[in-house]
């Protein structure tokens, strides 16, 4: 009798988590059955932040993680830099030459950026001021910026020519100016011909071959294509007609040389003779394969500080900023070899998998190209992502930071309308991910002592993108 009522009573203690196993088997069916997802490879997985797991469907498998990429990467950034890093430029005088003035930038991506509450060209101004107490007016002055720090290869070679040339796949130096982004202006009346130009801001002297039509559909589907440090770019694609001021984005493709020209300008308003501008672009590539490389001798007048890491990381995951993602991973980059002839992004690939490895995760499923999954070649699997998300709030001192980094469904950034009324608001702080056939989130629920890491990662899905979504926000509701 004693017994009968024993195992009645973990009976009814074992209902609701039973119940709550199999309402979790069948919401993963339902979504995995989805007609839109017919072709698609899907993989999930949500462990509660323990370390175990509640839900895994092929989660072990790696897939192309989009811009979900970005959370491996910011995690990466305050774990290895912290988050009061500051990226560094400095102004300075060649030690043996009077008036030659020195701009080096050591990879800030915050510089006249339009984000961050920050005012653009605020920074010239005060740049200005400081040369002028420092160099000699009466005298020519010649301006070098040294934009080295990460080479000159500005981009992943895993990029795909349709986005190289967008402001989204802007390529990334020691010198960064107004996100390495600026606007194109067409005016888009007259159906006689192609949109005409009609300016830039801010100015940039391009060579524009422009091969764009009209469409009536309303949408941008206009592409600005061109190669890292070349000034010639190739309009394509279609933009709305019937608009006077349409508006495009752009890579500016040589940010040091043009931060230069753009200082020179503003001195030889305020009476300065401007004899020579360059980088350091000639000296680099001419000393790059032999042992007899120069340095100048800076004296150091001014030293801009940029914001600070943890403002950052989260501009990079609230607005998926590609161009802050890529100046992270190869700032990592650089603190593991400061060797600037050696490769920062693919030295902050092998830290990033360094740092996860000697932190106890698997990353075997971990393949980077790049630090914003802008390159369909990357990979990882959700698991992965589970176990670096758990490891975020268990571990790491800057678990608040991190965690606020992400953006709330249903509240900001590009989960603006993930979510959106319903109870899951504020309780979800997840990373979106998508580029053409690939859609992904990951992040955590957060209610009360409920907390789990989670990952929904699909590729190759044929339907469209907003049922895909649908689906996955059902999904969500279905778990949490």
């Amino acid at each position: 009798m004693k017994t009968n009522i024993f195992y009645s009573l973990i009976f009814f203690l074992l209902v609701p988590y039973l119940l709550s196993a199999q309402s979790k088997e069948t919401a993963i069916n339902t979504f995995i059955n989805n007609p839109q997802l017919k072709h698609a490879s899907i993989g999930i997985c949500v462990k509660d932040l323990s370390g175990k797991a509640i839900v895994a469907y092929n989660a072990d498998k790696s897939y192309t993680p989009a811009s979900v990429l970005k959370v491996v990467t910011t995690a990466t950034a305050l774990e290895i830099l912290g988050e009061d890093y500051r990226y560094k430029t400095n102004l300075g005088e060649e030690d043996s030459k009077e008036n030659h003035i020195i701009v080096h930038g050591y990879g800030d991506p915050t510089l006249g950026t339009e984000h961050l509450n920050n005012t653009p060209t605020e920074f010239l101004s005060q740049w200005v001021q400081k040369i002028k107490s420092y160099a000699d007016t009466t005298k020519p002055v010649d301006i070098t910026v040294i934009d080295d720090y990460f080479g000159y290869e500005g981009i992943s070679q895993r990029w795909i020519y349709q986005d190289m040339g967008n402001y989204y796949a802007a390529a990334t130096y020691g010198i960064s100016i107004f996100d390495n982004t600026y606007n194109l202006y067409f005016n888009t009346m007259r159906r006689d011909t192609c949109p005409v130009i009609v300016r830039s801001e801010p100015e940039i002297n391009l060579s524009f071959h422009n091969t764009m039509t009209l469409n009536t559909t309303g949408r941008d589907n206009g592409y600005i294509h061109g190669e890292p440090l070349s000034v010639n770019r190739l309009l394509t694609g279609n933009i709305p007609a019937g608009r006077t001021n349409f508006r495009i984005k752009g890579d500016i493709p040589n940010p040091g040389l043009y931060l230069g020209e753009m200082l020179a300008e503003r001195l030889s308003d305020i009476g300065f003779t401007i004899n020579k501008v360059e980088t350091s672009y000639e000296r680099y590539n001419k000393e790059m394969y032999t042992h007899n490389r120069t340095n100048i001798q800076e004296n150091v007048f001014y030293t801009r500080l940029s914001y600070p890491l943890k403002d950052i990381v989260r501009e990079t995951n609230v607005r998926s900023n590609n161009h802050y993602a890529e100046h992270l991973i190869r700032t990592i980059g650089r603190a593991r070899n400061a060797d600037i002839y050696i490769s920062p992004l693919d030295e902050g690939v092998e830290k990033v998998k360094e740092f996860w490895k000697t932190e106890g995760l698997d990353t075997n499923s971990l393949s980077m190209f790049d630090g914003s999954g802008l390159a369909p070649s990357n990979a990882v699997s959700p698991l992965f992502m589970c176990d670096l998300l758990v490891y975020m709030q268990t571990k790491s001192k800057y678990k608040e930071t991190f965690l606020h980094s992400l953006p709330q469904a249903g509240k900001e950034g590009t989960v603006l309308n993930r979510l959106k009324g319903t109870r899951l608001v504020g309780k979800v702080y997840m990373k979106s991910g998508s580029i053409y056939g690939v859609q992904c989130f990951s992040g955590y629920y957060i209610n009360g002592e409920k907390r789990y890491a989670f990952t929904v990662m699909v590729n190759k899905f044929t339907g469209p993108r907003s049922q895909v979504i649908k689906a996955i926000d059902k999904l969500l509701l279905s778990l949490f």
